[in-house]
């Protein structure tokens, strides 16, 4: 479903990624971990079609490659229009995407998210929270079969938080494909069956998620990215 093969990219004289392989079958979910500057932002803004390698290839879909309306794409940036209401927002994305952008189906995604009442107000108004509550809202709009994800929980208090682990353990269980990166090591460890570590622009461990837990998993890591 998602492969990299020896993606390298450059920015200047400095490589966020050098020469990554990494492979996701149909239906699994990866928790990406690593410290800032690892790469990870990097590595899902290419695979999410928002930026190009600098050599290597990438391709997410098979047989063939997928439209970017498969893709849902969410990061702790909202990508939101402050200007617009809420309403307009998702009205904008949902016909972006081609999917439903009646009022009736939109004003359900918002109350999804908690954001019931509010759809007539201009975002820029809203809590750092309740944007991102927003940008769920948006990015999965279409139902995405493949979900990239950079640090989602950013800014969401416990509702919020509540509700996005819950919409990615069912989206997982039917079938999605998962990418997320995230610094809190216990959630991804919780939701993900696939634990990878980036450091310095490469992978340095990659495992099925094993019943000796999480604490053992956090000492390999560790021992693994020591200077």
């Amino acid at each position: 479903m998602i492969e990299a093969r020896n993606v390298a990219k450059h920015f200047g004289r400095f490589s966020a990624l050098r020469g990554l392989d990494l492979r996701v079958p149909a239906g699994e979910f990866v928790a990406l971990f690593g410290n800032n500057g690892a790469g990870k932002t990097t590595l899902l803004r290419i695979l999410a079609g928002l930026a190009r390698p600098s050599s290597g290839t990438v391709q997410v879909g098979a047989p063939r490659p997928f439209a970017r309306g498969a893709i849902g794409y969410l990061s702790h940036e909202t990508s939101l229009y402050m200007d617009l209401t809420a309403m307009e927002n998702l009205r904008f994305y949902a016909r972006m995407m081609r999917t439903a952008s009646d009022r009736g189906f939109l004003l359900g995604r918002m109350q999804l998210v908690g954001l019931a009442g509010r759809e007539g107000e201009p975002v820029r108004n809203f809590s750092r929270g309740m944007q991102q509550r927003l940008a769920i809202a948006r990015a999965l709009l279409h139902d995405p079969e493949v979900l990239i994800l950079d640090e989602p929980f950013t800014g969401l208090d416990a509702a919020g938080a509540d509700y996005l682990a819950g919409y990615l353990a069912g989206a997982h269980a039917r079938g999605k494909t998962c990418i997320m990166a995230t610094h809190d090591t216990r959630k991804g460890f919780d939701l993900a069956d696939r634990l990878v570590v980036i450091d310095r622009g490469a992978v340095v461990l990659d495992e099925r998620k094993a019943p000796a837990g999480y604490e053992a998993f956090r000492a390999r890591w560790v021992e693994l990215t020591k200077s």
